[in-house]
């Protein structure tokens, strides 16, 4: 049991360091998230972002150099690495904060490219979406402006069910800009209830007789 344990602790914590990992080397491929599964020929890696393309590389190339990496410097056993488009990628916070993030670096006013992201969010169907950025954003003095919409959870059982969370760190000239993203996601479409009717009762009710035999 304890073998076991100390096994799944070891594969998070790996998990963790490749997250990091990804989340900085390819913010312009908006990715994602990682998961990683222990199999009988090694570790299969599945990498989800929005562009795909850009982490995959020419030929594969990109591959290549990323098994490479996660065998030597990250211990990993035989890692077979998949890269897939991140589903519904408007209501993934951190896939929203990267373009953000690309927004602001190409010179688009923070408020602005903060604004449209919040429209694609909401017309994706999220419940709630907040938005900070954070950084000297219009002086030498450091503030944030927060943007928000919708019911965002901040306590409570909805935000482990419903609230989706990213934060990323912009280098910009004036200093390091902090971009928070939280997004409600919507809820799930209640499952399907079949409602079986009982079988149809006699209408006819037994005589006065037939009542009175025991």
């Amino acid at each position: 049991m304890v073998d076991v344990k100390s096994h799944f602790i070891k594969l998070n914590l790996i998990k963790v360091k490749v997250d990091e990992y990804l989340a900085k080397v390819f913010m312009r491929a908006g990715y994602a998230k990682v998961d990683l599964v222990k199999t009988p020929l090694g570790t299969r890696i599945v990498i989800y972002a929005d562009r795909p393309a850009l982490i995959i590389g020419k030929k594969g190339q990109t591959i290549k150099q990323l098994t490479e990496l996660f065998e030597k410097y990250f211990n990993i056993e035989n890692p077979q690495i998949t890269v897939t488009q991140v589903e519904n990628p408007e209501l993934n916070a951190r896939v929203v904060a990267s373009r953000l993030a690309l927004a602001i670096e190409k010179g688009y006013h923070f408020r602005r490219a903060a604004f449209v992201a919040l429209r694609r969010v909401l017309g994706a169907g999220a419940l709630g979406v907040e938005i900070v950025i954070s950084g000297k954003l219009v002086s030498e003095r450091a503030r944030y402006e927060k943007i928000r919409a919708g019911k965002v959870y901040k306590t409570g059982e909805h935000v482990h069910q419903l609230v989706d969370r990213a934060v990323i760190h912009l280098p910009q000239k004036p200093g390091i800009y902090g971009i928070e993203v939280l997004i409600v996601k919507p809820l799930e479409p209640a499952d399907r209830v079949e409602i079986v009717l009982p079988k149809e009762v006699p209408t006819t009710t037994p005589s006065p007789s037939e009542g009175s035999k025991t």
